[in-house]
Formats: structure tokens, C-alpha cells, sequence
């Protein structure tokens, strides 16, 4: 099992100094990944018809694929993740470059995770269709992944039409799609065309029968769930050895991947969270890659 980092979006600031101390330290702790929570807009709460939704726009989020890419630069070895990147509210060929120079750039160390979202105002914004974003995710990923691998793609789907047109240069691999989502609906979709799940732990009321649910519903669509990964996140706040407990139980059901979520402690950015993920692989070394 590998074990990353969220990192700390919405508690950050705008200097790339910070940035760079945060990602260089977790790679030298030897974490093996660190992911990336994506939002392009922040909704103001004061808006017609009001806003309940858990971010507004005093809420800090880098773009992702820009900040991955500037992680690319300045580390190595660590995995490179958007845990998840909002697909159906973006340019699908768009993407596909972005991810393309992202691993290329990187040595293949892009793990490009996907969701649907719940941002009504941010699609909107965006000019894409909230209604439709069930059906337009899994035409995006096909999309994606002809992109990635052929020159030239020639493809006229409900959402999409390429005609006779590709990458270059391609990525040189099968960039992994991980996908996020805890609808029944979503579960059966990404058991079907992802690579893995990244599991929303908070929204899981039994995250163990969860993992438990996802693998049968992978073999229920004819594939090896040891070719499937799962990735369960854990928060921080509520105390290093509780999460590494949890990990652990987690970890006798299979799972490949855990990811620590340092925010929600009120933590100074960057020092804080540094310093409770070097308290953390106190209680957790052995399982860091």
C-alpha cells in the first residue's frame, strides 16, 4: 500500500515559495503521492438564491494541471494526483493535452483522477452542462484515452467529434484515470471503465463495505479487481494514531492506496502541516513508500 498527502488547497496562500517548501518536504519524508482537490470558481455566498456549499470564493485553489505541473519541476520520484479533477465542466481534448505534457514532463508520474462534481454555478460559469455530466464523463475518458494512444483520432459520439486529429507529442503510455464518486450510479460506472476509485471517506457510512461493495462490483463487470486500485482518504485533525489505525484496517481489506488530508487543524501554512506529516510518519513508517 502507498501512502500520499493531500495537499492543502484552500489553506494556502499564492506564494510559490511555500509550495515549493510544502511538496519538496513530503517527497523527502517519503510519501508516495501527493493529490491536488480541484475548483476553478468559488461561489460568493451572497449571491441570488444563496450559496450552502463547503467552499466560496475566499476559498485558495491552484489549478490543478498548472500545479502539477510545477510539482513536476521541482521533485523526482512522487506521484502526481488530481484527487479529482472535475472532467465534464472542461474541454475534453484540452484535458487530454494537459495530462499528456504533465506525464511526459514528469517521467510518467501522473495519476489523473476525475468526478463529476456538485457546482452547479461553477458549470454554469464554465459554459458545460450539469445535467449531463453522468453521460459526458465516460465518453470523455474514451475520448481521453484514443487521444493518449493514436496519432490521430477520428471519433463522432453524443458529445464529441474529432475529425481525423490527435496529440503530439503523445504521452508514451496509458495514462491512469482514476475516478471519484459515491452515487450507486457513479460506483458502477468507474468499476467499469476506471482504473481505480478514490474514495470519499466522509461520504462512505461504512467505508470498509465500501471497498468490500466496489471490489464485487468490479468483478461484476468482468475485470480482476487486483488490476483495480482504491484509494481512501483520512483526515489528520482527528489525531495521527486514530488515522493510523484506520489505515491499517484499511490495509488488511487490500486497499493500494491511503491518502493523509492534513487540513481542518487550523495548521500554518506551510510549517504546520509539514510538521504533523513528519509527526505522522512517526506512527506510519513502515508503510511509506
Amino acid at each position: 500500500m502507498k501512502v500520499g498527502v493531500v495537499f492543502p488547497q484552500n489553506e494556502t496562500t499564492g506564494d510559490p515559495g511555500a509550495l515549493r517548501e510544502f511538496v519538496e518536504a513530503v517527497e523527502s519524508l517519503g510519501y508516495a503521492h501527493v493529490m491536488l482537490y480541484d475548483h476553478v470558481l468559488g461561489a460568493s455566498a451572497d449571491r441570488p438564491g444563496g450559496w450552502r456549499g463547503p467552499y466560496t470564493e475566499k476559498d485558495a485553489f491552484h489549478e490543478v494541471m498548472v500545479a502539477t505541473g510545477f510539482m513536476a519541476a521541482i521533485t523526482t520520484r512522487i506521484e502526481l494526483v488530481t484527487g479529482v479533477l472535475i472532467l465534464p465542466q472542461r474541454q475534453t481534448a484540452l484535458v487530454a493535452k494537459q495530462a499528456a505534457e504533465v506525464d511526459l514532463l514528469s517521467g510518467g508520474r501522473l495519476r489523473l483522477g476525475v468526478g463529476l462534481g456538485w457546482n452547479r454555478v461553477e458549470y454554469e460559469a464554465l459554459g458545460e452542462n450539469f445535467q449531463t455530466r453522468g453521460r459526458r464523463i465516460e465518453e470523455q475518458v474514451e475520448v481521453m484515452r484514443r487521444l493518449w494512444a493514436d496519432p490521430l483520432v477520428q471519433f463522432n459520439g453524443e458529445f464529441h467529434s474529432i475529425p481525423d486529429a490527435g496529440l503530439n507529442p503523445l504521452p508514451g503510455r496509458r495514462i491512469p484515470v482514476w475516478m471519484g464518486g459515491s452515487a450507486p450510479a457513479a460506483k458502477q460506472r468507474l468499476a467499469r471503465i476506471a482504473d481505480g476509485w478514490m474514495m470519499n471517506t466522509p461520504t462512505e457510512s461504512d467505508p470498509r463495505g465500501a471497498v468490500i461493495e466496489m471490489k464485487e462490483l468490479v468483478v461484476a463487470a468482468g475485470r480482476d479487481p487486483k488490476d483495480f486500485g482504491i484509494d481512501v482518504r483520512f483526515v489528520l485533525a482527528t489525531g495521527l494514531e486514530k488515522a493510523a489505525e484506520k489505515i491499517s484496517e484499511m490495509h488488511e481489506l487490500g486497499i493500494s492506496n491511503a491518502t493523509v488530508n492534513p487540513m481542518g487543524a487550523g495548521l500554518e501554512w506551510p510549517s504546520g502541516h509539514i510538521d504533523v506529516l513528519r509527526r505522522f510518519t512517526q506512527h506510519f513508517r513502515e508503510d511509506l513508500n
